[in-house]
């Protein structure tokens, strides 16, 4: 969840001594991590799931602050859209009570949202990019009422000095302009947290890095935008424009985009919080009254408010995170690539898949960031966005192999061997990367059954496009509920 800020007029004075703080927390962040003062003896794992808001009609409906009003759960907040909203999961052990109870957990929050969201006319849909969202849904009228969300906007803008593109080529085209953020809005994703001891930060991350392009391939659940077939999990590319601070003359003199693979593999999370200050400019200078050394000092534990707030207007696909709970400080990545859906039961096998596999790269002898170019990490992430489950992928010993057949041969086994590594006994191993499995085997993900039953009514009942989207979305809803894997769904 963002961070809340007021609504206020950045001056110059403000940026100064913004920097300054920031550089003092970096400073802290230093001293802090020599110190070994962190969270490391009950590491825990989380979940952030973001939805779209539909209508009766699957179309989108701007009610998130009544639907908010109506499920009166602070575990659930406004995002970027009045379209959408987010829903954050209690952090839990991995194996504690085992993926039913945690299956069961989110069920339940996810079905008292939508029995509330239904006495005020909205329900929730759990999917990437909301296929019958149109372009003219996403102009100012749509952006949130939350003033850190119309903050970021103009601040944003106020970077860029001009209006953003949109561009995407994929089995269609799609070529626009928008003069706010909100097209971000239309992107939905699931973010699966890491906590992590710092020694072991780097290791972990660059393994989040390295499989990413394989999670989005295994994943992808977004094809439509503003009603034309693009990439398979066009939430990327959209994402990646959609946050731009950099006019076109910026990007021509290498200046990183806010939106960020990285550039380089770690040696620690200082590495990271380091070039967050060094590259990027403050979007959101608002400064707190913690002086950070003095509260370490004083044997307290900082905030660091200055730095955790820039890290949340900077979107690496794999964020680092610093967070004091209960006193303690801890540190967690947080997993942004994959999109929302399709059902609670993707979303775990897709988590089972992460965690498991993450921990089986970290424990290997030789790892794989040693064999593999960072560049060849970014690429596949990209060719997994466009392509998806039939996007070829690199890995090291064995070139580019469709994804399917990388994940069958190497990494589940590897999977399976990590969540044994962190206590997951075979009973629970077995149904959530059985799922993983089956998506391989059948080549089927959420983009697949979306493209598929989208051209099957097209062709059958002789409508135009939205009418297509629109019943493709209703169906998509039906079986969301159901909670079947998607790999399962029919198209007939």
């Amino acid at each position: 969840m963002g961070r809340d800020v007021p609504a206020l007029v950045f001056t110059r004075e403000d940026r100064r001594r913004y920097r300054n703080k920031m550089q003092a927390c970096l400073d802290t962040l230093a001293q802090m991590l020599r110190g070994a003062r962190f969270d490391v003896e009950r590491p825990q794992v989380g979940l952030e799931i973001e939805l779209n808001l539909v209508d009766g009609s699957a179309e989108p409906a701007m009610r998130s602050t009544d639907v908010l009003e109506a499920i009166a759960d602070p575990a659930w907040a406004s995002e970027l859209g009045r379209f959408n909203l987010e829903i954050n999961i209690h952090p839990r052990r991995l194996t504690a009570g085992g993926p039913d109870s945690w299956e069961q957990e989110i069920r339940d929050a996810l079905n008292h949202a939508e029995d509330r969201a239904s006495g005020v006319g909205a329900h929730l849909a759990m999917i990437g990019i909301l296929p019958t969202l149109r372009r003219e849904d996403v102009g100012a009228a749509a952006l949130s009422e939350d003033p850190r969300y119309r903050l970021l906007n103009e601040q944003v803008f106020a970077a860029r000095g001009e209006d953003l593109l949109i561009e995407v080529n994929g089995v269609d085209r799609l070529r626009t302009y928008a003069d706010t953020i909100t097209p971000e809005a239309a992107c939905t994703s699931t973010q699966f947290h890491l906590q992590v001891a710092p020694d072991d930060f780097a290791a972990y991350w660059n393994a989040a890095q390295a499989i990413a392009g394989v999670q989005v391939a295994l994943a992808a659940n977004s094809p439509f935008l503003f009603g034309r077939e693009l990439w398979r999990e066009t939430r990327i590319p959209l994402f990646e424009q959609a946050t731009d601070t950099r006019p076109e003359e910026i990007k021509v003199q290498g200046v990183r985009p806010r939106v960020w693979f990285g550039e380089r593999w770690i040696t620690g999370v200082f590495d990271l919080f380091e070039e967050n200050v060094r590259y990027f400019p403050a979007l959101l200078p608002v400064c707190e009254d913690e002086d950070p050394a003095e509260t370490l000092d004083g044997g307290d534990v900082p905030a660091l408010g200055e730095l955790t707030l820039h890290n949340g207007t900077i979107y690496r696909w794999n964020r680092p995170v610093y967070a004091v709970d209960h006193g303690r400080p801890h540190l967690r990545i947080e997993n942004r690539v994959l999109p929302a859906g399709p059902t609670v039961a993707d979303t775990l096998a897709n988590g089972a898949f992460y965690y498991g596999l993450t921990r089986a790269l970290v424990d290997e002898e030789r790892p794989v960031w040693s064999r593999m170019s960072f560049q060849a990490a970014e690429d596949n992430l990209h060719a997994a966005a466009r392509y998806g489950i039939d996007a070829g992928l690199y890995w090291p010993g064995m070139g580019e192999v469709p994804a399917p057949e990388l994940v069958l041969r190497r990494l589940l086994p590897m999977a399976h061997r990590g969540l044994e590594a962190s206590g997951m006994d075979a009973a629970w191993r077995e149904p959530l990367l059985g799922v993983i499995e089956q998506r391989c085997v059948t080549a089927r993900n959420g983009a697949v059954w979306q493209t598929e039953m989208y051209h099957r009514i097209e062709r059958s009942s002789r409508v135009d496009h939205h009418e297509a989207l629109r019943r493709m979305t209703g169906q998509y809803l039906e079986y969301m509920h159901l909670n079947a894997p998607v790999h399962t769904w029919p198209v007939d």
